[in-house]
């Protein structure tokens, strides 16, 4: 509760404080597991699904719905949160993505389980976006690296049990625990985000909703994820539906932000754009989405085809790369709360992931294993120092009152990112590998389905000659992947450098609403569970 009056004294609150912020911080952190393990869990148990519900056709839409309601929603889930208060809002998704499992875990076809796993994405969407929201709110940006970095830890880590969950539910307990296993995990976020969270409401009076801009940005937004996702598979990238989406969604996006001038209370407010740091820091997360999801996206299925291991065997060997995010995620928050200067970290970050790529890029038929998971190593380190950095520095640059807003569109563009690399690194992917199965494979060889039924089981039937031609293809489509995504990093590294490097604020977002507090109020002391603060803040960046 919030205290006005002259006859309270401050209370000792250091100590009281630390220990609810960590209880808070451990809530948050089964939420962004939760969260995360849900982006990775069905890739080991997707053929197990498909298989069981008969509806291999429809299989692409059991990603394609959760990565589109997700994107949908990460901006609308950060205004709402400014709005109505992040606590609130919080709830509310993990509710929807409680929803969503509980579909999943029950559904009897194809299109009911696409149903449940769109509901989790819309409550998936938010639970990232309100976790740093929350944390921005109740810790200082000087010390919110050393939480911050661990939810890039909490991620990795769930990166790395997630395919394992998946592959071993599929094969024991049956799949649709990677839906039940995360209703405990849901119990517990609820509950400690009822009892520990406070519920802040940060702004006085009626609340005025974008509608048409929310309509406008899911237009553009849904458009945007279908092109990418069926450009070069469903349809080809000059056809004529994949031309329309990119269209429409370019047109919706000009509408959207010319409506933003307009509304009231805009999902993107335009003065936003007119802070150098954050538009800096948004261009280089988008570039660090296309990078990270680009260049990662297709070497588990050269790990199969090179080594002719199993889909979890090859996952365990991301292992490196993990490991190096989650190590230097840490390592990286801390040091923004112990060092002024922490602008470097990013910079060597891209210059780290910079040499990766290269090293990737030399992928031959005959590269050892543990030369690849060195690489990835490498990429993971490098990545681990940037994303969670270049997130607090676009949060530094604002108050209080538009966490919430500031964080769903930096994490929205670094998602529009990751599709944006997936479809154009796909795209080069397979057709270099189709034009070098076509001109190489030895005459005579037949292959039930063509090459574009290729599988590790398949391809330990072939004669040797032809396995050999495979994984050459495999490798020279690989490895133009990370040519083309380099220079984008670079492009990164130059812009990093053109970041000002404001000193990280010593004050908490509790502990600036403090000193708005209203004239004559003598005395105001922060708890965690009391009620509303009421008055309006302008943000530092807004117009008057």
């Amino acid at each position: 509760m919030y205290f006005f009056g002259a006859d309270r004294k401050p209370q000792p609150k250091e100590e009281s404080t630390g220990v609810k912020v960590k209880l808070v911080f451990v809530g948050l952190m089964t939420v962004l597991f939760m969260s995360a393990l849900d982006q990775t869990v069905f890739s080991t148990a997707l053929p197990t699904i498909v298989g069981d519900l008969h509806g291999v056709d429809l299989m692409l839409w059991i990603t394609t719905a959760y990565v589109l309601a997700s994107t949908l929603v990460m901006p609308v889930y950060g205004k709402f949160g400014d709005l109505f208060g992040h606590k609130a809002v919080l709830v509310t998704a993990i509710a929807l993505f409680t929803v969503g499992s509980v579909m999943g875990g029950l559904a009897q076809n194809m299109e009911m389980l696409i149903a449940g796993r769109a509901v989790q994405g819309l409550g998936g969407g938010g639970l990232m976006i309100m976790s740093m929201a929350v944390i921005a709110v109740i810790v200082s940006p000087k010390e919110r690296g050393r939480y911050t970095g661990v939810f890039g830890g909490v991620f990795a880590i769930a990166s790395i049990v997630g395919p394992l969950i998946g592959g071993w539910a599929a094969e024991s307990i049956g799949w649709r625990w990677v839906f039940w296993i995360n209703l405990p995990f849901a119990a517990i976020a609820i509950v400690s985000t009822l009892v520990f969270i406070p519920h802040i409401k940060l702004n006085k009076g009626k609340v005025h909703i974008d509608y048409l801009g929310i309509a406008l940005l899911m237009v553009a937004s849904t458009c945007m994820v279908l092109a990418t996702t069926w450009g070069g598979s469903k349809y080809a990238w000059s056809s004529h539906e994949t031309i329309t989406l990119f269209a429409v969604s370019a047109v919706s996006f000009v509408l959207f932000f010319i409506n933003e001038n307009f509304a009231r209370e805009p999902i993107f407010p335009l003065w936003m754009f007119k802070d150098r740091n954050f538009n800096l820091t948004t261009a280089i997360s988008l570039i660090v989405g296309i990078v990270m999801f680009g260049a990662i996206a297709y070497v588990p299925t050269y790990m199969q085809m090179a080594t002719g291991h199993s889909a979890t065997v090859s996952g365990l060997l991301m292992l490196p790369m993990m490991f190096g995010m989650f190590t230097m995620s840490i390592a990286t928050g801390r040091a923004t709360s112990y060092y002024d200067h922490y602008k470097w970290l990013p910079i060597f970050g891209l210059l780290v992931v910079s040499g990766g790529l290269y090293c990737l890029s030399t992928l031959t038929a005959h590269t050892e294993i543990w030369h690849i998971c060195l690489y990835l190593g490498v990429l993971g380190a490098g990545l681990g120092m940037c994303m969670q950095t270049l997130m607090l520095i676009a949060q530094n640059q604002f108050g209080v009152k538009v966490q919430g807003t500031v964080t769903g569109a930096n994490r929205y563009f670094g998602q529009v990112g990751a599709s944006l690399g997936a479809a154009l690194v796909g795209n080069l992917f397979v057709t270099n590998l189709m034009k070098y199965l076509t001109e190489h494979m030895p005459p005579g060889v037949h292959m039930e389905g063509g090459a574009q039924s290729l599988n590790p089981e398949l391809l330990k039937t072939l004669p040797a000659a032809v396995q050999e031609v495979v994984v050459t293809a495999y490798a020279e489509a690989l490895a133009p992947v990370y040519l083309l995504v380099l220079p984008l990093t670079l492009a990164a590294f130059v812009l990093m450098w053109f970041v000002r490097e404001v000193p990280l604020r010593h004050e908490t977002g509790l502990e600036e609403l403090e000193a708005m507090a209203p004239q004559g109020v003598k005395s105001f002391v922060p708890e965690f569970d009391e009620e509303d603060v009421d008055w309006t803040y302008v943000p530092r960046h807004a117009k008057q």
